[in-house]
């Protein structure tokens, strides 16, 4: 793990000789209290930095004793071990720091104590100590605030409070540093050739990855907070010039409208929150750990929303048919990305319909086709069809559980075990029939290869339910429940889209861009889906 800083921390090189103070922050001369306030009040965007008094309840107490005793009942100081003060005394004034150990980079804040040695303590006001800071610490955001609240809430962000005696304010200075990993390549998309960095937990550094690959001035990303407890940064991108304004709204009005104690779980707990889609398997929304992925989703006129804590982003509205595409395909030339295109495709549609086919096919040999003499079984075991396909399921799950709880080196062997057990031995004693486990991994397979694991994971609910309908109603249950299914996908929307667009409503372009990966020349338009502004991706 590495310290990830947010902001602009590093202290500029060549700064120890302090001898070039300006006349106001060194022997200060009277006549130069004017400029210090005027440099104090404007920061470098020109905009003034006073704020409207705080109620008497807000206000910060003008008595470091009364100061610490509130911070003792507001947010456990002397309990809660992370949460420090430092007092300094700085000539006949005391001077305290208050920060969170946790977050604090020690090298800024020693630079700053170090800095402030030089100043003359006759002159120690907020005022002065602003432009200081400003002007000989430019790398540091400085910021003064007079309300109690917002100084824990600026403190629980890791940044620290700068608090003089017989003052009812404080300076907060961005000096802080969340631990975070390095950028990785993500586990559930990897590719072969391509970008192998993927979104960390560290909401900056993920803006940062995709701000790389995208440097169009119109990008957009916008910060709000979700969690009345937790406080979570939530970040919305767009590209302003692209993306549909209705969307943008719509989707931030519902973020604004998110109340929640805490977002410990993140991004998932969010989309709860915003998307109440009860008990609904199917995903609404598209999860990505490729910053690739993010920028050219934007681009299309797509919206992501980024959550800090989460190495994901999600990307809305969404389809069946997005969920199923892959950064891979993209990297190979078009006739090899149409080809592994379709093999996911008939892999997915495995997953969900080739154990209800052969089950229906096993029990009812009259509906069978000529062509497909070889499906069946001439022998069915000690156990029901049935019986033995939710126990292979739930093995197949259980297999899939214990190798992401499983250490590294022992999932080889742990697999191994598990395939032995619920293969070889299974059959040999004849609980399962060999087209039970055959047709079984198959559908495992298509399950793996889905791209969305959250559609993965409602496909083989899917094949559950069509499995349960076909052993009661046999064809007509096949039937109906598949037609159930797909009036159930078309009649769904995500953020107000359809559900199985192209196809329902149809656009034969569109769906033609589905079913086969087009050359970058010919794929000049965006999706009508996100009604962007520009629909021309490629200037003429």
């Amino acid at each position: 793990m590495e310290p990830t800083v947010h902001g602009s921390m590093d202290l500029p090189m060549g700064l120890d000789d302090i001898g070039g103070l300006p006349d106001g922050l060194g022997n200060r001369d009277p006549g130069q209290d004017d400029k210090a306030k005027g440099a104090a009040h404007h920061g470098s965007n020109g905009k003034s930095a006073e704020q409207a008094k705080p109620p008497a309840n807000d206000r910060i107490p003008s008595d470091l004793n009364r100061w610490k005793e509130r911070l003792e009942r507001e947010v456990g100081f002397n309990k809660s071990f992370e949460v420090q003060v430092r007092e300094v005394p700085f000539g006949d004034r005391r001077i305290a720091f208050l920060f969170l150990s946790v977050f604090v980079k020690d090298a800024t804040m020693n630079e700053v104590l170090k800095r402030l040695s030089h100043l003359d303590p006759s002159c120690l006001s907020h005022e002065a100590l602003e432009a200081y800071l400003t002007q000989y610490v430019p790398a540091m955001q400085v910021i003064r605030t007079e309300s109690f609240n917002s100084m824990l809430d600026q403190v629980m962000m890791g940044n620290t409070a700068f608090y003089i005696d017989g003052q009812e304010a404080v300076l907060l200075i961005d000096a802080k540093q969340y631990p975070a990993r390095n950028p990785e390549q993500p586990v559930l998309e990897k590719v072969v050739r391509g970008s192998k960095d993927g979104f960390t937990e560290t909401l900056l550094m993920n803006i940062g990855l995709v701000r790389r690959r995208l440097r169009d001035r119109k990008a957009r990303f916008e910060m709000m907070k979700v969690g009345m407890r937790s406080q979570t940064d939530v970040c919305i991108g767009y590209i302003d010039d692209i993306t549909d304004p209705k969307l943008v709204e719509a989707v931030r009005d519902k973020v604004k409208k998110v109340k929640v104690d805490a977002l410990p779980l993140a991004d998932k707990q969010l989309e709860e929150m915003m998307i109440n889609k009860g008990w609904n398997p199917f995903p609404n929304v598209r999860y990505t750990e490729r910053p690739d992925v993010v920028a050219a989703q934007m681009l299309e006129g797509s919206l992501v929303l980024f959550t800090d804590t989460s190495p994901s982003a999600m990307m809305l509205p969404t389809t069946f048919f997005d969920l199923v595409q892959h950064a891979e395909e993209s990297r190979q030339s078009p006739f090899i990305g149409t080809y592994l295109r379709w093999v996911r495709y008939i892999g997915i549609l495995a997953s969900m319909f080739m154990l209800p086919l052969w089950f229906l096919y096993a029990q009812n040999m009259a509906v069978r086709p000529d062509w497909l003499w070889f499906v069946g079984a001439d022998k069915t075991g000690d156990l029901p069809l049935i019986l033995q396909f939710i126990i292979a399921e739930m093995g197949v799950d259980l297999m899939r559980l214990a190798a992401v709880h499983t250490p590294a080196p022992l999932v080889t062997a742990m697999t191994l075990l598990s395939a032995i057990l619920i293969g070889d031995i299974a059959v040999k004693t004849g609980l399962f029939i060999n087209e039970v486990i055959l047709y079984m991994a198959v559908s495992a397979i298509g399950m793996f290869a889905t791209p969305s694991y959250e559609l993965g994971l409602a496909n083989r609910i899917v094949r559950l339910g069509l499995l349960v309908a076909v052993y009661f109603f046999k064809v007509p249950g096949f039937v109906v429940g598949t037609t159930l299914l797909f009036l159930y996908l078309a009649l769904a929307r995500s953020f107000n889209s359809p559900y199985l667009w192209p196809l329902v409503p149809f656009n034969g372009k569109a769906l033609l861009a589905i079913f086969l990966r087009m050359p970058m020349p010919e794929s000049d338009t965006r999706p009508s889906l996100y009604r962007p502004k520009q629909n021309q991706k490629q200037p003429t």
